[in-house]
């Protein structure tokens, strides 16, 4: 009897429960680019620190420029220059300017600064041709966040800004999600490494590079290994080695050898070792497996096989892997879901979900919801339609023709 298929719904939930809760780390903030916030960052410092000046001028005393003109400037004594990181404190006095650079601090008993602009730019005594209000071109303390207030919280994915915050609150290290290790392993005696000559029935090897840079693009870390043959014992060595080794893995991701045929490495393998293989509603990535296999010392890591053909892999890890790997790492899960209209007819197989590659434009119809072209068939070899989409189209088990017009939802890629 065969058994009944698992929802790709179903199937998400069981992959989803093999990750734990996001572990942390505390790490250099250059370090810490693409990771998510673990504990709130409150501002040690005021930014600005201090009263300075916006701009390369003159720090004056706005009532002592009151009648300044372009027919009758305003003469005044310059009675210091102040480059940006003077430490020492200085007093304006009345009846006199500082000249001033951009970032320098301001001096007391000065309120404004005029622009070099409006000015003859003297370095000795300066002709001011214009007025100003108290406060121009002054940037106060605080003004930007102040001392004791949050400045980054929990959860936030840290990118440039974000460091450059962190920086200029003299931040060394924060307390990130830790990012996930995740070994791929593609199995087949066809494979040979690119860049070397192919033989009769050979094939390049192109799922490894693959995943791994998608797990990479998602937020973890990947380590290859290559070309592991179609020999159960030799599997199970390479696995072992692996999980053993003196790098923690968190996950094992296979593709290939899961199928029904013969010399189905992965699901020999691994079947009755914790790990559970089926077929799951879907078109293309039929074929999968989940599970927890223990390594000869009695390590237990979690792993996910999917299907060889590229196509099916790759759906296969953005449909099930990539959701909970970024989860698991503090990050937003799950890409962003539109609606778009269909721009041509679809077939899809009735009882599976079936996930088209797709272009998609925001140039839509009255409706405004943008435009989805389905581009290449929907077999799970043609990897070069996979390569030119920039969306997933997702089309649900119960439909079958699907009309050009039709509303649909789409799954935007990178």
């Amino acid at each position: 009897m065969t058994a009944p298929l698992r929802s790709v719904t179903d199937h998400q939930a069981h992959v989803a429960a093999l990750f734990g809760p996001a572990r942390t780390v505390r790490v250099p903030i250059a370090d810490a680019l693409g990771r998510a916030l673990a504990v709130d960052v409150a501002a040690a410092v005021s930014l600005p620190g201090f009263d300075n000046s916006a701009m390369d001028g003159y720090a004056v005393r706005a009532t002592d420029i009151t009648d300044a003109s372009e027919e009758e400037p305003i003469r005044l004594p310059v009675a210091e220059d102040i480059p940006a990181g003077r430490t020492d404190s200085l007093t304006l006095a009345e009846g006199t300017v500082h000249r001033i650079m951009t970032g320098a601090p301001m001096p007391a008993g000065a309120d404004a600064v005029v622009q070099v602009e409006l000015t003859d730019g003297g370095d000795q005594t300066v002709a001011i041709h214009g007025t100003v209000a108290v406060g121009t071109a002054v940037r106060r303390a605080g003004s930007d966040i102040e001392a004791g207030d949050p400045a980054l919280l929990t959860g936030t994915v840290i990118g440039s800004s974000q460091i450059g915050l962190l920086a200029a609150l003299g931040v060394a290290e924060v307390e990130v999600t830790a990012p996930l290790h995740v070994v791929v392993l593609s199995t087949g005696s066809e494979l040979i490494a690119p860049g070397n000559p192919l033989e009769h029935g050979q094939i390049y090897e192109s799922n490894g590079a693959m995943l791994c840079a998608a797990v990479r693009s998602a937020g973890g870390e990947a380590t290859l290994v290559h070309f592991v043959p179609d020999d159960v014992g030799q599997f199970r060595s390479r696995l072992d080695e692996m999980i053993d080794g003196p790098t923690a893995v968190d996950l094992i991701l296979t593709s290939g050898g899961v199928s029904a045929g013969a010399y189905e490495v992965v699901k020999d393998a691994l079947t009755g070792q914790g790990v559970d293989f089926l077929k799951v509603a879907m078109q293309p990535g039929m074929p999968q497996g989940s599970g927890r296999y223990t390594s000869a010392t009695g390590t237990t890591v979690p792993i996910v096989t999917l299907p060889g053909n590229p196509v099916s892999a790759q759906v296969s890890f953005e449909i099930f892997v990539r959701p909970p790997l970024r989860s698991a790492m503090g990050l937003l899960a799950h890409r962003r879901r539109i609606q778009a209209s269909l721009a041509d007819d679809l077939r899809s197989p009735r009882g599976k979900r079936q996930f088209r590659r797709g272009v998609f434009t925001h140039a839509g119809g009255a409706d405004g919801i943008g435009s989805v072209v389905p581009i290449g068939p929907p077999s799970s070899h043609h990897l070069r339609f996979l390569a030119s989409a920039n969306a997933l189209i997702d089309i649900a088990a119960d439909a079958d023709d699907v009309p050009a017009g039709t509303t649909v939802e789409v799954i935007l890629l990178d």
